[in-house]
């Protein structure tokens, strides 16, 4: 048993880290299943706001030095795309604009403190990895 532990440990995954493409994708990919699923169980709630506080941490322990900027501004911006991707395919409102922002607005203000509590683990992490 312990052989296999050790042969595990042998092959972990060894480099600097992900890029900032990297970073942006996987954020976004992740973001968007949390949030499909939470709008399928109800609107978009607690799930995705600690989704949103749990990829920032990720992307700041598996990135790279130089992508901390990244990772403090793309989950913000991965949300509202995402939120767009959700609410056309998932609304059943299609793409009507006044639709669409009506439930932009509301999915944004339910995500708010989430959003705000995720910016600032980013930016902290930012001036952590800038000051190393």
């Amino acid at each position: 048993m312990t052989t296999y532990i050790n042969q595990a440990k042998g092959k972990a995954i060894k480099g600097p880290g992900l890029k900032a493409p990297g970073i942006v994708v996987i954020q976004f990919l992740f973001i968007f299943i949390v949030e499909s699923i939470d709008y399928l169980i109800e609107k978009v709630g607690i799930l995705t706001g600690i989704a949103l506080i749990l990829f920032t941490i990720a992307g700041i322990v598996l990135g790279r030095t130089g992508t901390a900027l990244t990772n403090a501004i793309n989950p913000p911006i991965a949300f509202f795309f995402s939120t767009l991707f959700v609410m056309s395919l998932f609304g059943g409102a299609g793409l009507h604009p006044t639709r669409i922002g009506l439930d932009l607005v509301t999915a944004m203000s339910s995500i708010a403190p989430y959003l705000i509590v995720s910016a600032i683990i980013g930016w902290v992490g930012y001036f952590l990895k800038r000051n190393k």
